[in-house]
């Protein structure tokens, strides 16, 4: 990442609550081409999370603490806010002087602008104003959040209208697979994995737009791309997330640099 700080715009998505095992099932069926096309090989990295909500996953996140891989470590980071003693930074790790990467990419130039989803993510309260105040800019509105059916259109219709500056870090929270989401599924009232799998492929089929707007300007773009936990529909007695489960802990990821179009 050291190397392409400065020439590469980034973009950073969080695709709030997707399950592993949903994103890996539709990725093998064909029915989400459209991330197939930029996944490297068109598959998801199994990785594990953090944490089992989004408040404290997208805190270790902007710390560094992205996904690790399910396997033994350490697992090299792509960044890292300086900590001594550190056992999983190397010479490709950004290690940066600040609590977070938004601040340390502000302070090497990049302008920083956060597309919330769900309400970590509002500003209606002091804790739903902490994730986005770290950001230059920041926009939400309830077309944004979690039950507008069309609120990822709204999300791109956001981003697409945003004022050229560079090099920019672009953060977008996508709310839609989020609960609620049985109104992707038709004819169904209540939340299910079927539902959560609809919900993503209404994501696939406007996330194109999102991949033009973050290369429009005519620079590369790193893309990383992941779920920050995943979320229970019965399994073992559980629902929703919050809670020490292997389908909450195990989350998709990916990373990959986009061509200037």
């Amino acid at each position: 990442m050291p190397e392409l700080l400065g020439s590469h715009d980034i973009l950073f998505v969080t695709l709030d609550t997707l399950r592993y095992d949903v994103a890996a099932e539709l990725a093998a069926a064909g029915r989400t081409p459209a991330l197939a096309a930029v996944l490297p090989g068109g598959a998801w990295q199994r990785r594990h999370t953090p944490a089992s909500f989004t408040y404290a996953a997208h805190h270790a996140f902007f710390a560094g603490f992205l996904p690790t891989p399910p396997g033994p470590g350490p697992h090299p980071r792509l960044f890292a806010a300086r900590f001594p003693g550190s056992q999983s930074t190397s010479d490709g790790t950004w290690v940066f002087d600040a609590p977070d990467v938004v601040t340390a990419l502000a302070g090497v130039g990049y302008h920083t602008v956060c597309v919330g989803g769900v309400g970590f993510f509002n500003r209606r309260s002091p804790l739903g104003s902490v994730l986005p105040g770290l950001f230059a800019d920041s926009y939400w509105s309830p077309q944004l959040g979690v039950t507008n059916p069309a609120c990822f259109e709204a999300q791109l219709d956001v981003v697409e209208a945003l004022p050229e500056r560079g090099p920019r870090l672009l953060f977008v929270n996508v709310s839609a697979v989020h609960q609620p989401n049985h109104h992707y599924l038709p004819g169904s009232t209540v939340d299910s994995w079927a539902s959560h799998a609809a919900a993503l492929e209404y994501v696939d089929r406007h996330i194109g737009r999102l991949f033009a707007a973050a290369t429009g300007a005519g620079r590369p773009c790193l893309v990383v791309i992941c779920s920050d936990h995943g979320t229970a529909y019965g399994e073992d007695g559980h629902h929703g997330h919050r809670c020490a489960h292997e389908v909450v802990w195990t989350v998709p990821y990916a990373e990959f640099i986009l061509g200037a179009r």
